[in-house]
């Protein structure tokens, strides 16, 4: 992973980017129910802990130790999630023993993305699921210092089909209403003020490690005048997010759904 972990952080002014994210878990339900499942790259497990009131048993996958024995504490009440720490690829789970494997905003940050994607085929039993999302590369107007590489649709097609083949896997994209799109408007207005500045793209070839104290800093500062400027902002919600399969280059996610 690319240096320091990305966390999801529950402030009012990250409630676009929570419920954008959150969007998966929702999603993910459907498939879900009565299943055994793993949540690669699992972070804090807010997401692990509200599909383990659907699934059979959920098992949060995690890179760092501490993350591991945080999520234990936290959620030692929660009988049927637990937590194995794995620096994936490989993953540290049997072969055939998931019948979903999810990874939220997770493949984005390793180096092995083909090789992950293999790795989630050997887990999953015969007919089972893998739920898949990331940034759409094409809609990314600045490097974030926390992602390793963000892919295309093409890249993703290529990936799922040379692993799960043509017939086994679907592409679908996450599209924002209105007030979301209005929201990253604003959003990608702000971005460019501040690229102004940047007029050699210094940025995408500087080493992350230098980029994550600025890049927090900016995010941070950017987030809490667009919740002063857009009223919307804390009204967002998962509703305001939708799947399309038309349209894919301009939409802000990546879905894959694939079955073995």
């Amino acid at each position: 992973m690319a240096g320091t972990r990305e966390r999801p952080s529950f402030e009012e002014a990250n409630n676009v980017t929570v419920k954008r994210c959150f969007y998966a878990y929702e999603f993910a339900r459907n498939y879900i129910t009565d299943k055994e499942v793993a949540d690669i790259g699992c972070g804090p497990a807010y997401g692990s802990s509200d599909m383990a009131k659907y699934a059979k048993s959920v098992t949060g996958v995690d890179y760092s130790q501490e993350t591991i024995d945080d999520n234990i504490s936290q959620h030692a009440a929660v009988s049927n999630l637990k937590f194995v720490r794995s620096v994936v690829p490989p993953i540290n789970l049997p072969d055939a023993s998931m019948d979903v494997v999810t990874a939220f905003q997770f493949i984005e940050h390793i180096h092995d993305q083909a090789g992950f994607i293999k790795d989630v085929f050997r887990v999953l039993k015969p007919g089972g699921v893998f739920l898949c999302t990331t940034p759409n590369a094409k809609m990314s107007i600045a490097r974030n210092p926390f992602h390793i590489h963000e892919m295309t649709f093409e890249e993703m097609r290529n990936e799922a089909n040379s692993v799960f083949g043509a017939a086994g896997f679907e592409l679908q994209g996450l599209q924002g209403n209105e007030k979301v799109n209005t929201y990253y408007e604003e959003n990608s207005k702000w971005v460019r003020r501040i690229m102004k500045w940047d007029i050699l793209g210094i940025h995408k070839i500087l080493p992350a490690s230098l980029l994550i104290k600025p890049y927090n800093w900016i995010t941070t500062l950017m987030r809490d005048q667009l919740k002063e400027k857009n009223d919307a902002t804390l009204e967002i919600d998962t509703k305001d997010f939708y799947l399309q399969k038309e349209g894919l280059e301009k939409t802000w996610d990546i879905f894959l759904i694939a079955r073995k």
